[in-house]
């Protein structure tokens, strides 16, 4: 799959696209090569043919037929190998000297005055069949003479240039595919990094960073924009949260004191309604407060980052623990309370911090599940992680908004008219990040009104030290 993937990647297309240019070129270039080389041995061949010819007819016109027949036979004498070719035959086809016995059928057929053709038995040939090259032109007295050259050597050398020009371009064409491919799979190998990290810091990794090689090439000056707009989102960011954590903790102290008195006032008065509006004062103040506690937790667990106090956790106990707790209150809406524990199953982790995770989701589960609904949780060991569920048949969350609810102050649309302050999903999802975890949401669909919502949690048994295998070095 990943060589598949390799080949539709844009730098191995523009790859292929210059190896299609290459391999064109050169095989225009050995074309060309080939085409001056044979032309060149066919010229030169033609060349010692039409020598011969000169020859025989100087002696032909110096000594007439005779001579002709006379030069014939000696140049046929001198040439044992048959390297040269002659024949001259009567105007019916019959030898009067030469080196061949009979007349080729394809010089017979023929309307032109070169011919090629195979030197065999029918021939006349001794010797093994070999390929010729010949002129044929008549002489006085309806005599007509044939004078070649054997090209078998010629044909074989055409045929090893053929061959090279064949192999050379089947290895240019490997070579230049596997450049491609490597050049490509270098380039893919780069781009890969910055999608990796990119969509791990959209998956909220804000630390992270683009790596760079210091070689300061286009793919090193994208990095370091990309790692630039990354601080400065972050700065601004972080700007905002100082100002939302600043404003929590300066309105805690005033709000705290508005309560009391409120509860002071609520004690004091006599009168029914009195006392209901300031008991309604008091729930609102104990909201807010509520509120502001929970900005402020959030914000020192993300200060904190993975500095978590590190213990033994036994996450089973911790979460039966939790589920006790909340039991009750699961049973004051008659909700069914379902508990699937491992409870000898222990991580390494923060306690106090894993019971707050645990309580909110379990407690966002009773919350949003009507009376009469499911509530599940388990925890069991997946391999290095243990799996923490918590699944509920409640209202649940719509697909385009689960990427939504780990925001803070977020809250689903069904959910607005409940109480509280969008703030739990955060809290969980800082919890789990410190703990080097990481969140599944999906539905539940025990039915279309009520399609619940199933919060699977992945905490690692061991919790990496330092930075954590999700911080890299810029």
């Amino acid at each position: 799959m990943k060589i598949l993937s390799q080949l539709r990647t844009s730098s191995f297309q523009l790859a292929l696209l210059y190896m299609v240019v290459f391999a064109t070129s050169v095989f225009l270039l050995l074309a060309f090569i080939y085409w001056r080389t044979a032309g060149f041995m066919t010229a030169q061949t033609d060349e010692t043919i039409e020598a011969e010819i000169a020859g025989l007819a100087e002696q032909y016109r110096s000594g007439g037929v005779n001579g002709l027949i006379s030069i014939i036979r000696e140049r046929a004498a001198r040439d044992p190998d048959g390297k040269s070719i002659y024949l001259l035959v009567t105007d019916d086809y019959l030898k009067l000297a030469g080196n061949l016995s009979n007349w080729p059928e394809q010089a017979r057929e023929s309307q032109s005055a070169w011919i090629n053709f195979t030197l065999d038995e029918s021939l006349g040939w001794r010797g093994e069949e070999r390929l010729a090259r010949a002129r044929i032109f008549e002489v006085q007295g309806g005599l007509q003479l044939l004078v070649g050259r054997d090209i078998q050597e010629l044909t074989r050398l055409k045929r090893l240039i053929e061959q090279a020009i064949n192999w050379g371009l089947a290895i240019t064409l490997a070579l230049a595919l596997l450049g491609g491919f490597m050049m490509s799979r270098s380039t893919t190998r780069r781009i890969e990094v910055i999608n990796t990290i990119s969509r791990r810091i959209m998956n909220g990794h804000l630390s992270l960073r683009i790596p760079t090689k210091g070689t300061d090439d286009d793919f090193d000056q994208l990095a370091e924009n990309l790692n630039q707009m990354l601080d400065r989102i972050v700065y601004l960011m972080e700007g905002i949260r100082h100002v939302s954590d600043s404003i929590a903790h300066d309105l805690r102290t005033p709000l705290t004191r508005l309560r009391n008195q409120l509860e002071t006032t609520l004690m004091a008065v006599d009168n029914d309604e009195a006392r209901e509006h300031a008991g309604q004062a008091v729930a609102e103040a104990d909201q807010l407060l509520a509120t502001f506690n929970a900005l402020l937790r959030i914000a020192r667990l993300e200060t904190r980052g993975n500095a978590a106090d590190k213990t033994e956790v036994p996450i089973g106990e911790l979460v039966a623990d939790a589920c006790e707790l909340y039991e009750a209150v699961s049973e004051d809406k008659s909700q069914t309370f379902e508990q699937s524990i491992d409870s000898d199953v222990t991580i390494e982790g923060d306690r106090d911090l894993l019971f707050q995770m645990v309580s909110n989701l379990i407690d966002n589960a009773i919350k949003y599940t009507p009376e009469g609904g499911n509530i599940r949780v388990a925890v069991s060991p997946a391999g290095s992680e243990v799996r923490l569920e918590v699944s509920d048949s409640g209202i649940g969350i719509p697909d385009g908004e689960k990427e939504n609810v780990f925001q803070r102050f977020y809250r689903v649309g069904k959910s607005r008219s409940l109480p509280g302050n969008g703030l739990g999903l955060s809290l969980v999802s800082a919890v789990t990040d410190i703990h080097q975890g990481r969140i599944d949401l999906a539905d539940r669909y025990d039915d279309e009104e009520h399609p619940g919502l199933s919060v699977v949690i992945h905490l690692p048994v061991t919790v990496p030290d330092g930075r954590g295998p999700d911080r890299q070095e810029n």
